[in-house]
């Protein structure tokens, strides 16, 4: 593959690009930022892309975020590749808060207490996960199921968190269509005027060039 890493990365090494990339916090961003103004579509599409995938961002989907994102612009016809990059707004930066936001208000809207311990929250997902796996693999004759034990995962942490996220999901999506719609309009405004300048001028050289050349004839 031509973007294959010649020595991949080890777990280690992957969770800290994800917490402190190499290239800086700055530079990525500024790629992805360039990635999406490059996308070739609508504004209104490339922007509703945007917005799905920062909705996603504040639902409990980890590890599904992109897939669903793409679904969800899909579904209403936005840009599908610019609603993944825009999951990169959830980030083990930003997850703390969003998890703290999110089951906040649906335990608040549920009625349920319970810790918004971010630790506490990403150790009950990895063995909700685990014993999801494992469930899977019982049903091949591997060892015994644990569905039973991911009844009180759904109702106590998964059910208030998709239902807290809705709100602030609905909000952050919102604002990023707004926001990012007149940029990516501009963006491509220019960038068809630079084409424009640059084919007036290539006509330009070349009507020179055969004026010259009906001269010397």
């Amino acid at each position: 593959m031509v973007f294959k890493r010649r020595k991949p990365l080890s777990i280690l090494q992957w969770l800290r690009e994800g917490v402190l990339p190499r290239a800086g916090w700055r530079r990525v961003v500024e790629y992805l930022a360039h990635r999406v103004r490059r996308l070739p579509d609508s504004p209104h599409k490339i922007s509703l892309g945007l917005a799905c995938g920062v909705y996603i961002s504040f639902s409990p989907f980890f590890g599904l975020h992109i897939l669903v994102a793409m679904g969800l612009a899909w579904l209403l016809r936005g840009n599908v590749l610019s609603a993944a990059i825009s999951t990169f707004f959830g980030n083990p930066i930003t997850f703390p808060f969003i998890a703290y936001i999110s089951l906040g208000i649906g335990r608040w809207i549920t009625g349920d207490g319970g810790t918004r311990d971010f630790g506490h929250i990403a150790g009950a997902f990895s063995h909700a996960a685990m014993g999801i796996w494992g469930s899977i693999k019982s049903l091949f004759g591997y060892g015994p199921s644990s569905w039973d034990l991911l009844g009180g995962f759904f109702y106590d942490l998964f059910l208030p968190y998709l239902i807290g996220g809705i709100a602030p999901g609905l909000i952050g999506g919102t604002l990023t269509y707004y926001l990012s719609r007149p940029l990516v309009r501009a963006y491509q405004a220019r960038r068809r005027e630079k084409k424009l300048k640059r084919i007036a001028t290539r006509a330009a050289a070349k009507k020179r060039i055969a004026d010259a050349n009906q001269q010397t004839d």
